[in-house]
C-alpha cells in the first residue's frame, strides 16, 4: 500500500518537472559574452583593481590581481547562468 502511494506521488513529480535545455555552442557564446560584460563591469567599479597578487601576464586580464579576477568571473558566471537560464526557458536556447 505505501509503495503504491511513492510510486503515485513519483509520478506525479516526473510529471511537473519541466524539461531542462542541453548544452550547446549558444550557451557557451552567452557565457563567454556575460563573463566580458561581467569584467567590464569590475574594472569601471572596483576601486583598487590591482591591489593584491599579480597575476601572470597581468595584461590580458586589464592589469587586474587575482582577486579582482576571480571576483569577475565569480558576477560573470552569476549573469550567465541567469541568462541562459531566462533564455532557455523562453525557447531561444
Amino acid at each position: 500500500m505505501v509503495a503504491s502511494y511513492v510510486l503515485m506521488i513519483t509520478t506525479l513529480l516526473a510529471t511537473t518537472v519541466p524539461d531542462s535545455f542541453h548544452w550547446s555552442p549558444k550557451c557557451a557564446v552567452v557565457m563567454i559574452l556575460c563573463n566580458v560584460l561581467a569584467y567590464a563591469i569590475a574594472r569601471a567599479n572596483i576601486a583598487k583593481p590591482n591591489e593584491g597578487f599579480e597575476l601572470p601576464n597581468a595584461q590580458f586580464f586589464g592589469g587586474m590581481s587575482h582577486a579582482s579576477v576571480v571576483a569577475a568571473n565569480c558576477l560573470g558566471h552569476i549573469l550567465g547562468i541567469g541568462s541562459i537560464l531566462g533564455l532557455a526557458s523562453r525557447g531561444i536556447l
